[in-house]
């Protein structure tokens, strides 16, 4: 097991989900920060925000989960990230996300560069490359990076083929879930129908060493070391979904760069993403203890 505290840094948008009732901070990359630094990672989100209350709000929301700042720009045209959130009767969620954001403008500073290249992990998504400013900074820090990790959240249309087709490339870990397997694997050019088939396909068609795909309340399949390792889900009653994938990858990233074996790794990722999504909310406080008797009950 390692003992030294890991780094992480997290690339990519950081904003308000706007529900019906209420708005709650969020953005991918935030959630997968925030659930880091709550299993003891040393955390730093890397973005930009608007010169605005709402922009005030989230430094005080990162700072207060111990997820450093430093490399956070503040835009003086652009205004911090908005997305409206939908939910069904089931807790699903869509989304309409707002654009230009500031998140949209990333400009790459020495600062971040020294940041990527002293941690042990660099987690982005695919959605950070929607506008040209903050692709072109993704694509210069990814070289820094020791370890890269792409989240895939395909959100249409903020996306191209080509833009995932070059992510792949530059990834060591892929997360997907079920439904953008099967697309990715699609523009590929795979023939294959099985989800199993499919996650191979893209191993060989892709730099990753390691490629997950999360299946809902069906739980998720893990790639790991040319090895197949599945979690068939845990029973929850569903409030909302929001978070539940993002929380899931941090749980998983951080056990495994721990050096917990993967299938229990895979297996207490499933459980965090459950019980994300049986509380409202993408951060909801979930303790490792928790945790533990969730999986384990007496």
């Amino acid at each position: 097991m390692m003992t030294r505290k890991l780094k992480a840094v997290c690339f990519g948008e950081i904003l308000y989900d706007v529900f019906p009732d209420k708005e709650r901070i969020g953005g991918a990359p935030l959630n997968v920060a925030s659930r880091l630094s709550s299993m003891g990672v040393s955390t730093e989100m890397i973005s930009k925000i608007g010169a605005d209350v709402e922009g005030n709000q989230l430094l005080y929301y990162l700072n207060s989960r111990n997820i450093k700042t430093g490399n956070i720009l503040k835009d003086e045209k652009y205004k911090t990230g908005m997305v409206n959130v939908s939910l069904s009767a089931n807790g699903s969620a869509t989304y309409e996300i707002k654009y230009p954001s500031a998140w949209d403008k990333i400009d790459v500073t020495q600062s971040m560069i020294n940041s990527v290249e002293q941690s042990d992990a660099f987690i982005f998504g695919s959605l950070i490359g929607r506008d040209e400013v903050s692709r072109k900074a993704l694509f210069k820090l990814i070289p820094q990076a020791k370890y890269r990790i792409l989240d895939f959240n395909l959100r249409s249309p903020h996306y191209s083929k080509e833009l995932l087709k070059d992510l792949m490339q530059h990834s060591e870990f892929i997360k997907f879930n079920d439904e953008e397997l099967f697309e990715i694997a699609g523009i590929l050019g795979s023939k294959y129908n099985s989800l199993e088939q499919n996650l191979l396909f893209i191993a060989d068609n892709s730099n990753a060493k390691s490629i997950c795909v999360t299946k809902g309340r069906h739980g998720a399949v893990l790639l790991h070391d040319k090895t197949l390792y599945y979690n068939s889900g845990y029973k929850i009653a569903v409030k909302d979904t929001v978070g539940a994938g993002d929380s899931f990858l941090a749980t998983l990233i951080a056990k495994l760069m721990k050096g917990v074996l993967p299938q229990s790794a895979l297996d207490q990722a499933c459980a965090m993403g459950a019980l994300v999504a049986g509380n409202i909310g993408a951060n909801p406080d979930i303790s490792e203890e928790t945790l533990e008797r969730f999986i384990h009950p007496k």
